[in-house]
């Protein structure tokens, strides 16, 4: 058997067990364009190293490789495909600081929107007005990429303003409401754009030019491009640069910035954010809550205020 068609059994077995496997299918097609369409059993450990590592050396990145190319070949040996496993047994993990989620600024917003036509040329294939509103959504509702990227007009909503995201992160739906500004952008966007490229309401909501949805590949990839052309960058010596995930972050921190300067009750309003980002406790939404200068001047002055007496 060639290593597509192990591949495709392998996803259609995961999937079938309720699993997503979106991203780790695009893993999948990058193994298979890296490797060649050769018969299963001539794949080596070199060759499968070869994938993993980036210039020699393991990343963050190629430890996901090495876990899920070694699920597929525990696939692929019970079902006889191979009779020798090319995965070493064990990988060499990168040693790295804990994560820290990048927040980004509204100047950075700004100059990443900008900086959209220039990287949309033929390599791209996606056009500028669905990157912009894209990155737009993302920021203003907080959903995951995944989520957006899955996306139909038919599950947008324009007349009561929200989202229908089927089929979530924990296998459920969930209405993610929006304001009066993404719905101006979203009814334009579908009346004026999709509308004249898609066939049907179940079209999705972004796509490649030739209609097609867009993958996680390549617009991950058209916003690194976009983050170079921009200039946006750690400046912490992080092995990380900033991720289209990140939003998500932003969107959760900015709120909370906002809430902070207008005095709410954050006790009431934290759990009502946990629902919001589809989150299955308060504890899953503290992850988003990095603590950025900016937020940290809000909590030291609101703490300020209720030391001197002047509110809560």
């Amino acid at each position: 058997m060639n290593l597509s068609e192990a591949v495709s059994l392998y996803i259609s077995h995961k999937r079938a067990l309720g699993y997503h496997y979106r991203s780790e299918a695009d893993l999948f097609r990058a193994f298979c364009k890296a490797i060649g369409n050769k018969p299963i059993n001539s794949i080596n450990t070199e060759a499968v190293m070869s994938f993993i590592k980036v210039d020699g050396v393991v990343t963050p990145y190629g430890v996901k490789k090495y876990y899920v190319l070694s699920g597929f070949y525990r696939f692929a040996l019970t079902r006889d495909l191979v009779k020798v496993s090319p995965m070493p047994d064990t990988i060499a993990k990168p040693s790295t600081p804990p994560f820290v989620p990048y927040i980004y600024s509204h100047e950075e917003i700004k100059r990443l929107l900008d900086g959209i036509p220039a990287i949309c040329t033929n390599r791209v294939h996606i056009d500028a007005e669905v990157l912009r509103v894209l990155i737009l959504l993302l920021y203003s509702t907080g959903v995951r990429l995944g989520e957006a990227l899955s996306l139909t007009i038919n599950e947008v909503c324009l007349q009561d303003s929200y989202l229908r995201i089927n089929n979530t992160k924990f296998f459920k739906t969930r209405m993610v409401p929006f304001g009066n500004d993404l719905t101006l952008l979203l009814t334009t966007y579908i009346t004026q754009y999709r509308g004249y490229h898609a066939e049907s309401s179940e079209a999705p909501l972004f796509c490649f030019q030739n209609g097609e949805a867009l993958s996680h590949s390549a617009t991950q990839n058209a916003f690194r491009r976009m983050r170079q052309q921009a200039n946006v960058q750690r400046q912490d010596n992080s092995s990380y640069q900033p991720r289209l995930h990140d939003f998500r972050h932003t969107a959760a921190v900015h709120r909370l910035i906002e809430w902070y300067r207008k005095g709410k009750d954050l006790q009431i309003l934290l759990p009502k954010l946990a629902i919001y980002l589809g989150h299955v406790d308060l504890s899953s939404t503290k992850h988003y809550l990095s603590m950025t200068p900016e937020l940290l001047q809000e909590a030291s002055q609101r703490f300020e205020n209720y030391a001197i007496g002047g509110g809560s």
